[in-house]
Order: structure tokens, then C-alpha cells, then sequence
């Protein structure tokens, strides 16, 4: 009965997380519920049950989900996203022949930190727009300006006093405390409709949505994957650290990707968003030292049971957007600044020409919306930004520029002289 509470815990913790994603993207949350709980199960029996992390909701794919399903549909875009999770396994399998260097050499940090910039960057439109009560693309104004900057703003401030001042459990939970004050703030300004909720029954099937395989919409996902595959590496070391054991030996890097990898197909299947380890998970492991993987078994289990209450599915589509755009502002600028920090962490020299135009050429193509395209065929944003980075990475030679350097503090002696 305690694994059960402490499975329940769990999912109560990444719970802000895991619906924010659907709610964005306009998927169900039902669903997205239901995907995190098969994904997590089936990571478990890949990885013989052996590693204490949940999976669900991956934020690196908000922006090609949000695109995709306006430019092909949700089957579609969910096609593209089976195949996304396709190139984990495959990672998984090339891990497993050649080992962990050959992400580090095709992805090394100047390729994946801008990447990981443009993700966040390539959104903040969106999340001001949000912010200010209008949809994401700006349109139509469905919350009042003045009403919804209070909204958003409380949210915000919630959201980052948690992040920056929560003790013990709170600060596992910021993103579920932004929603929630959010929440009460809209109904003191009587935005929030409950028509929805009250027509829902208290069981219900979750919309499912199964895929179908457009060649646009696979192809502009397959290099989303780069990002997320990366950070599956660091979340894996870090739950190595929490629990003092090593699970890129045992049961391997290559388990943990494939099984990542499989999650995310799973969960396109049936409509869901792209599941990936979740750190706020792991943090509770660290507080709680709950380090039995079993504890995730239950949280999987409270996840799918969830999935199938109606009026849960109900109450978290009546959420009112500026309270969304608000988490938004933070979100999405966290996300360009953990891009940054990689660059930083991994003392890229961005006085060295080679790195300079890799990291300018990918965040301008990425931030100013450059597309690609022959026929029907395009790709744009992180998709071609991804692929431009890898290829000057590969192309560029490795020592262009670095004999041509010369640093502020030498010219100033030149010329002192």
C-alpha cells in the first residue's frame, strides 16, 4: 500500500508537466495521461524494470507538435512522431555496437546547445501572446487584456517563487503550483467555463487519435528527435547519481534509449505526446530516496486509471489560456537558457570562427522561420536547424579560425605598443 501512496506522489509531481504539453499542443490530456502511463510501463519492461524514473510529456517537441498539426493534422503529425521515436531505437541499437561516443561526436554541445536555444526561442511569441489572453499565433483575443495579464502574471510569479524559493516537495512542484494559482485567479475574474465539465461523464474512453504516415510530417520530425536524445543521456546520469548506480552499464545506455524510444511510439499511437524522462521525478527520488523502481510501476498505473476519468480530462480543458502563457514565459526561456548553459558547461569557444557561424547560422535559421522546400516536400524551425547544424558541424573543418583569433585583451596590448 506505501508503494502504491508513493507511486500516486510521483505522478502527483510531474502531473503539471505532463498536462501542460496537451494543453498546448491542443491535444487531450486524457490521453497524454494514458500515453505517460503505457510508456512508462513499457520503458520498464525494456529496461528489465531496473531503473527508477518516470516518463511523459516531452517539452522539446511543443513547437513541431503545435506546427505540425497546423500544417498536417493530428494523425499525421502523430505518423511523424512514431517515426521520431523510431530514431531512438535505432540510436539505442548504433549505441549499443559502437557505444556512448558516437552521440557525443555526431551530437557534440555546439551542435545541440542551439538546437536546444531554438526550441525555447522559437516560441516566445507564443507564450506572450498566450500571456496577453489571445491564441498562440495572436488572432483572436479570448481572455480580456487587463484580466488576463493579471492571470498570467500570478501564474508566472507563483511558478518562479516555487522554482526559486520552494522548500522540500514544493520545489519538485512549480509548474502544478502556477496552474493552480492561475486557476483560482480566473475564477475571481470569472473567465472559466465549466459547461465542459459538466456535460462529461465520470468515465469516459480518452479521444484517441491514431497515426498516419505523411512523408512532410515524418521527415520534419526525425530531426526534432536530435534534442531530447541528448537530454535522455543526462537524465539517465543523473538518476545514476541519485541512486549511486550506474545504468549506463547496467542495463546499458542502449536499453534506456531503446526504451525511450519505444515509450514515444507508443504513445503517438494512440494520440499522445512524445514521453521522456522526467527530471522532476528525479528530484523526488532524491528527496524521498523512494529508489524502487516498482514505486513507478504504480505511478504508471494511477496514470492510466486517470486517463479514463471523464470529468478530470473535463476540469483540465477549462483551464484558461493566459494561465498557460504565464508558465509559457518561464518555460520557454528556461529551455533556450539550459541550450546556453550546454555551450557554457562545455566551454564551446565561440571565438573560434568554426563554432561562431554553427551556433549563428542555426539559431537565425531556427528563430527567423527559414524553410527549405522542393515541391510539397519543406522543412523549417528546429527540424532544418537540427539538420544544418549537424551538417556544418560534419563539413566545417576543425581547425577553421582558430590561428585567426585574437582576443580583445591582446589587441589592446598591440596597440598599447
Amino acid at each position: 500500500m506505501l508503494q502504491v501512496l508513493q507511486g500516486a506522489q510521483m505522478l502527483f509531481v510531474a502531473f503539471g508537466a505532463l498536462v501542460l504539453v496537451p494543453l498546448l499542443t491542443g491535444l487531450d490530456p486524457s490521453v497524454a495521461l494514458f500515453g505517460a502511463g503505457i510508456g512508462t510501463l513499457i520503458f520498464q519492461m525494456i529496461t528489465k524494470r531496473s531503473v527508477p524514473i518516470f516518463l511523459a510529456s516531452s517539452f522539446a517537441f511543443i513547437a513541431p507538435i503545435m506546427y505540425g498539426i497546423q500544417a498536417w493534422g493530428v494523425a499525421s503529425t502523430m505518423g511523424g512522431l512514431m517515426v521520431a521515436g523510431a530514431v531512438y531505437v535505432v540510436l539505442g541499437a548504433v549505441i549499443k555496437v559502437r557505444g556512448v561516443g558516437f552521440i557525443h561526436k555526431l551530437l557534440p554541445p555546439v551542435v545541440v546547445g542551439p538546437v536546444i536555444m531554438v526550441i525555447g526561442l522559437g516560441l516566445a511569441p507564443a507564450a506572450v501572446n498566450m500571456a496577453l489572453g489571445k491564441s498562440g499565433d495572436g488572432a483572436i483575443q479570448i481572455v480580456t487584456h487587463d484580466a488576463a495579464l493579471w492571470i498570467s502574471a500570478v501564474s508566472l510569479l507563483v511558478t518562479i517563487a516555487l522554482s526559486v524559493l520552494g522548500k522540500g516537495f514544493f520545489k519538485l512542484v512549480p509548474i502544478l503550483g502556477g496552474i493552480v494559482s492561475g486557476y483560482a485567479m480566473s475564477l475571481f475574474f470569472g473567465v472559466v467555463d465549466f459547461t465542459p465539465v459538466q456535460q462529461a461523464s465520470w468515465f469516459a474512453l480518452p479521444n484517441f487519435t491514431f497515426p498516419e504516415f505523411n512523408i512532410n510530417a515524418v521527415l520534419f520530425m526525425i530531426p526534432v528527435a536530435i534534442a531530447p536524445a541528448v537530454e535522455h543521456v543526462g537524465d539517465i546520469l543523473a538518476i545514476s547519481n541519485v541512486t549511486k548506480k550506474d545504468y549506463l552499464k547496467k542495463p546499458g545506455l542502449h536499453r534506456t534509449m531503446t526504451g525511450d524510444g519505444v515509450a514515444t511510439m507508443a504513445a503517438a499511437m494512440f494520440g499522445a505526446p512524445p514521453n521522456t524522462t522526467y527530471s522532476e521525478v528525479t528530484g523526488a527520488v532524491m528527496l524521498t530516496k523512494a529508489f524502487n523502481p516498482v514505486i513507478m510501476t504504480w505511478a504508471a498505473v494511477t496514470a492510466l486509471v486517470l486517463a479514463f476519468v471523464g470529468k478530470l480530462g473535463a476540469v483540465l480543458q477549462t483551464i484558461p489560456v493566459p494561465v498557460m502563457g504565464g508558465i509559457m514565459i518561464l518555460l520557454f526561456g528556461s529551455i533556450a537558457v539550459v541550450g546556453l548553459n550546454t555551450l557554457i558547461r562545455n566551454q564551446v569557444d565561440l571565438h573560434k570562427s568554426r563554432n561562431l557561424v554553427i551556433v549563428a547560422v542555426t539559431l537565425v535559421f531556427g528563430i527567423g522561420g527559414m524553410a527549405f522546400g522542393i515541391g510539397e516536400f519543406s522543412l523549417q524551425g528546429v527540424s532544418l536547424c537540427g539538420i544544418v547544424a549537424i551538417v556544418l558541424n560534419l563539413v566545417l573543418p576543425k581547425d577553421i579560425g582558430e590561428n585567426h583569433v585574437v582576443d580583445n585583451a591582446q589587441m589592446e596590448s598591440e596597440a598599447e605598443k
